[in-house]
């Protein structure tokens, strides 16, 4: 799901955001050293937390492999002349991330204007109470951040908006969201291939775009 907004960081928390976000390939390998001890990111650790992080770890290095950008969404994040940051806030055992977070490496790598970084929820409750999602610390949620300003022009997340409506939905009728709908929705992630997710984040830069007066 993406939103537009105009909030400016304050630049205390934008210094220490920034100091303590990582490149993808540095979050993999925090994850990975976590694993390694029976730890997982975050406060709370659990066999749950930590079976979830397993999974999702699997889920990466699979979608790494397979996830091919299609041709439309290539065009237009290459084409894209801004300059941003996407700012992810997430965790190793988050299950809407580990599909979201390889498509959004292989699009940010198309084009040098855009920087990816991620940086732990819970160990930055400050900034993620400025992003939540009806009330909710939900998680992934990227900022298209100016980094120079500390502006965020627009956030995705914490689902891509087909996944966000099933969700709406499925909530509107039955007031949660029951293990076999979750069991579903993964399944309509391993079809939806990470298009959905590609095409979202394509639309997110046109809004740059539109916000530089382009």
């Amino acid at each position: 799901m993406i939103l537009k907004t105009s909030k400016i960081l304050a630049p205390d928390l934008l210094q220490t955001v920034l100091k303590e976000a990582m490149p993808y390939e540095e979050f993999r390998k925090e994850v990975f050293q976590l694993l390694e001890t029976n730890r997982v990111t975050g406060k709370e650790q659990s066999d749950a937390y930590l079976h979830y992080t397993l999974m999702n770890e699997k889920r990466m290095d699979r979608w790494e492999k397979t996830f091919r950008i299609p041709e439309g969404v290539a065009e237009a994040v290459s084409a894209f002349t801004g300059k941003v940051t996407w700012l992810v806030i997430t965790e190793g055992w988050c299950g809407d991330g580990a599909h979201a977070l390889p498509v959004m490496k292989k699009l940010a790598d198309l084009n040098e204007n855009i920087t990816l970084k991620m940086v732990i929820r819970d160990e930055h409750p400050e900034l993620m109470d400025e992003f939540l999602t009806n009330g909710a610390r939900s998680i992934p949620k990227l900022l298209m951040l100016d980094e120079a300003t500390g502006m965020v022009s627009a956030t995705w997340g914490p689902r891509p908006s087909e996944a966000a409506r099933m969700v709406e939905d499925e909530k509107r009728e039955k007031g949660e969201l029951s293990p076999q709908f979750r069991a579903d929705l993964q399944m309509w992630y391993n079809r939806d291939k990470g298009k959905n997710i590609a095409a979202d984040l394509a639309d997110l830069l046109s809004l740059e775009l539109v916000g530089d007066g382009a």
